[in-house]
């Protein structure tokens, strides 16, 4: 199994880790964003011959990692599909099947790419609280009277661009912005892309299945 990374916010301990996702041990929550799936078979539709394995890589990634942390809960930040045109009859039923598979509960914050789809047996919910964290898609405040809560969101894709010139690499990474508060995480799909995130924040980049901390 990859590495993971300590990371403390208020005395609250979660691991980020070298796998893309996050893992909150004290709920037994596993957590992770943006896994697209169906993107080849959408791509597919306009003509653009993309190969159709990327999904099994991200499903079994998922799985692997529910195997390894039994989680209580398995929540994805949205984007758990990448559109309603990728949502083929096989694909369907191995979401139908995935909390099975997962031995525990899935849910899902409703992305951007989950608008005008029907998932069944998968509801859609908006941002969700569970303990001292707000969990949604795209960053977000938690409501007022909720308290300060830690905001753990995907929908960037950030990367981190490091080196330079014929060097420079652009890696996926964990963000962490303490006056929001918000810790930004890396889409687990294997087939999407990044957005380079904000150089001044401290980051902890993901590279060959383990996390680093990165100097601002």
């Amino acid at each position: 199994m990859a590495s993971h990374h300590p990371f403390d916010w208020r005395g609250h301990r979660l691991e980020l880790l070298g796998t893309k996702a996050v893992w909150d041990p004290a709920q037994g929550l596993l957590l992770l964003a943006d896994l697209h799936l169906g993107k080849a078979e959408t791509f597919q539709a306009h003509g653009i011959p993309l190969p159709s394995d990327g999904d099994r890589g991200t499903l079994n990634a998922l799985l692997d990692l529910a195997h390894h942390w039994r989680p209580q809960e398995v929540v994805v930040l949205g984007d758990l599909i990448h559109s309603r045109l990728g949502l083929t009859a096989e694909l369907r039923q191995k979401l139908a099947a995935l909390p099975a598979l997962l031995g525990c509960p899935l849910s899902l914050i409703g992305g951007n790419h989950e608008w005008g789809s029907w998932l069944a047996g998968l509801s859609q919910q908006a941002s969700l609280q569970r303990g001292p964290l707000w969990l949604s898609h795209i960053p977000e405040q938690a409501p007022a009277g909720a308290g300060e809560r830690l905001n753990l969101c995907g929908h960037l894709h950030p990367v981190a661009l490091v080196g330079s010139g014929n060097d420079r690499l652009r890696l996926p990474c964990f963000s962490f912005d303490a006056s929001a508060p918000r810790l930004l995480l890396p889409s687990f799909g294997q087939l999407t892309g990044g957005h380079p995130c904000d150089p001044r924040l401290p980051c902890w980049l993901v590279a060959d299945g383990s996390v680093v901390a990165w100097p601002v």
